[in-house]
């Protein structure tokens, strides 16, 4: 019996792998991308040649680039947080909803950290203010980040990230990445962008109305 319910387990979990390889996998992958922004080069595509993992998502935010660009450069861990789940990737502590100025002066060879610890994070590798911004593991360069701002029109802008990475060499670290991580990934991307887009759209609104959210 007990060989029988092991055997069970293990097929309902390679079914489950099945599913989200075939599945689910490539959709989360482009989660509201066009074709054109799945296909379309991005700055640090480069840096990592042959990605394992390439995950192009996109929304469009009713504010122009210049009222995302802020909520952008504060993001990280003990910043401005990360704009999605904070009990999971901001140790509990909410995401502001403000735009802080002491966050604002980014510039290459800056640290986002992703969580605790000095070197937990990524660098950044080059910054268009109000177009792009790309972020680099700088040691091993397995993994990039890039955020695009395109405008579509005066008031709308289509948001586009981009994570690129190759998960080095070794089938322990393709298991981790593929099982663990990307699963994980997807749905704090999304709250992620869209917590922005809520904020840059509710600071333009405001801005129309003659009134500003506070920026301290």
């Amino acid at each position: 019996m007990g060989l029988v319910i092991w055997g069970g387990v293990a097929v309902a979990l390679a079914g489950a792998v099945g599913v989200y390889i075939l599945v689910y996998r490539p959709r989360q992958l482009r989660w509201g991308a066009t074709d054109e922004e799945v296909a379309r080069e991005m700055p640090g595509d480069e840096i990592v040649a042959h990605p394992v993992f390439n995950a192009t998502r996109a929304v469009t935010v009713n504010a122009r680039p210049e009222d995302v660009w802020p909520w952008l450069v504060q993001i990280g861990f003990g910043r401005a947080g990360w704009y999605s789940y904070d009990i999971l990737d901001n140790l509990g502590r909410h995401s502001s909803e403000e735009i802080l100025t002491e966050y604002q002066n980014l510039g290459p060879g800056d640290l986002i950290p992703l969580g605790p610890g000095a070197e937990s994070g990524l660098f950044v590798k080059d910054i268009r203010p109000n177009e792009s911004m790309v972020w680099w593991e700088r040691n091993r360069q397995s993994t990039t980040w890039v955020w695009g701002l395109y405008p579509m029109d005066g008031e709308q802008t289509r948001l586009v990230t981009r994570v690129r990475n190759d998960y080095r060499k070794g089938l322990s670290n393709f298991i981790f990445g593929i099982l663990l991580i990307e699963p994980a990934d997807f749905p704090l991307m999304r709250k992620c962008m869209l917590g922005i887009k809520r904020r840059a759209e509710a600071r333009a609104l405001n801005a129309k109305a003659g009134s500003h959210e506070p920026t301290r």
